[in-house]
């Protein structure tokens, strides 16, 4: 059984991952639960992993892990107000096969992606509408935006994004990137997210964009 608070930052995190692909920072969640200090996060979190419902990936920075959701159920005379029944079923969701296009380097661009016959199983709850493909990472330049070597990112094809989005960036036709984008005047900005790359440049012109971060799928071994 969860507290309302414990339940209300579960939520929290778990929204915050699947719509960026890694976990909220303390103060965000902090802000999120209008919490003065980051020990009252701290709490939280350890009754969660407690619980079973939250995994904390240590030596890891923002890596949290959301093992299943409760099931809300009515209070009633034997249950506090302030408690949510938790559903330790473990119920895995239904799979969704999308096109996995190999590797991106989130450090040094590479060649543009190509046609595949290989597909990677998401949870279908994972998405919502639209079309998605997958791309494996390599290297470390995201590391600081959640997104570790090795790690599959679900990308929503479009050619739109926002400032601040991170997106996949085909460059020259002939490179494919991983950044986060800003855009100034008649340029457009890549920055990584690790302070031991460099942001890169690029005119408008020259560069398109594939899609846009919708998720990200990291493997333990």
């Amino acid at each position: 059984m969860l507290t309302r608070k414990q339940h209300k930052l579960l939520l929290f995190i778990d929204s915050h991952l699947k719509q960026t692909g890694f976990s909220p920072s303390f103060d965000e969640m902090k802000e999120a639960m209008g919490l003065r200090s980051k020990s009252g996060i701290h709490r939280l979190i350890s009754g969660l992993e407690e619980r079973g419902f939250l995994r904390r990936h240590h030596h890891r920075a923002r890596a949290l892990e959301v093992i299943h959701l409760p099931e809300m159920m009515p209070t009633s005379e034997t249950l506090p107000n302030n408690v949510v029944r938790g559903d330790f079923s473990r119920q895995q969701p239904a799979a969704l096969k999308i096109p996995l296009y190999g590797r991106i380097a989130a450090g040094l661009p590479i060649e543009a992606m190509a046609e595949t016959d290989t597909f990677l199983d998401i949870p279908k709850d994972m998405v919502t509408s639209g079309d998605y493909y997958a791309l494996e990472v390599t290297g470390d330049s995201m590391i600081e935006a959640g997104i570790l070597d090795g790690d599959h990112v679900i990308i929503r094809r479009t050619e739109d994004a926002e400032n601040g989005q991170i997106v996949v960036a085909l460059i020259d036709n002939s490179e494919v990137t991983l950044k986060r984008l800003r855009r100034k005047g008649n340029t457009i900005a890549l920055e990584p997210a690790n302070p031991r790359y460099e942001t890169r440049i690029v005119p408008a012109e020259r560069l398109h964009i594939q899609g846009r971060l919708a998720g990200l799928i990291r493997r333990y071994h």
